[in-house]
């Protein structure tokens, strides 16, 4: 069955669908407006679908890559430590390798991550290494890269890593972290 072109409203009050471009009480010239509408909302929703679930408009959509390291690079007992303030990295470093009097220990998870803390939770649970199509590479649950629950790994070497919360609100409380290796 055709959809329906134009609506009109009859003398007694009920409504008349036409599946023609006009109407009985319209002519085609008339119903013109009413097309372009139609048209222009059927533009509007593809162009929407084409974006998928994890795009906005004006934003590229965030494309799953393989992460640029192994899982296995971060296991071990790390010294740990964040700032604020780029002056502060420095100082931050030298803190952080203080910190190996007391380690955080980063475990390899059962299945295919990392056991590690998140923020505002005391739980460890188990983060994946994840990389996206810009060649950033993020830690966190099973999702697409970026969630907001992410880390993001700005840098790795054999001895230090920094990384931060992809959330603004998180990563405004804990700032950047810089992981110092121990032994």
């Amino acid at each position: 069955m055709p959809t329906p072109k134009a609506v009109s409203v009859v003398a007694t009050g009920r409504q008349r669908l036409s599946y023609g471009v006009g109407s009985p009480d319209r002519s085609p010239s008339q119903a013109r407006p009413c097309m372009a509408a139609i048209i222009s909302m059927a533009v509007l929703a593809a162009s929407a679908c084409a974006l998928g679930p994890d795009a906005t408009p004006g934003s590229a959509a965030v494309t799953a890559a393989p992460a640029a390291f192994d899982r296995g690079r971060l296991v071990g007992r790390w010294g740990v430590a964040s700032f604020h303030a780029d002056k502060d990295r420095k100082r931050t470093e030298a803190e952080a390798k203080a910190q190996c009097s007391q380690p955080y220990t980063i475990k390899l998870g059962p299945t295919d991550g990392v056991l590690m803390h998140v923020a505002d939770d005391p739980t460890v649970h188990e983060l994946r290494l994840k990389g996206d199509s810009a060649g950033k590479t993020y830690l966190g649950f099973e999702a697409p890269p970026r969630d907001p629950q992410d880390r993001e790994i700005l840098s790795m070497s054999d001895r230090m890593m920094t990384m931060r919360f992809v959330d603004p609100d998180a990563n405004s409380r804990y700032g950047t972290f810089i992981y110092a290796r121990c032994g």
